[in-house]
C-alpha cells in the first residue's frame, strides 16, 4: 500500500516536470554581427604588447 502512494506520488511529480519542460520553447540563436574589427583589435593588443616586451627586453 505504501508503495504504490510513493509510486503514485513520483508520477504526479514526474507528469508535472514533462509538462513544464515541453511547454518551454527555445528561442533561436541570434545572427553573427562579428565584422571582424573585435578580432582585428585583438591581433592589434596582442602585437602592440609583444612590442612592449620585446622593447623592454632590449634596454
Amino acid at each position: 500500500m505504501a508503495f504504490s502512494r510513493v509510486l503514485l506520488f513520483l508520477s504526479v511529480i514526474l507528469a508535472a516536470l514533462m509538462a513544464v519542460a515541453s511547454s518551454q520553447s527555445i528561442a533561436p540563436a541570434p545572427a553573427p554581427t562579428s565584422d571582424g574589427t573585435s578580432v582585428d583589435q585583438a591581433v592589434a593588443y596582442i602585437l602592440m604588447l609583444v612590442a612592449l616586451v620585446l622593447t623592454y627586453i632590449m634596454h
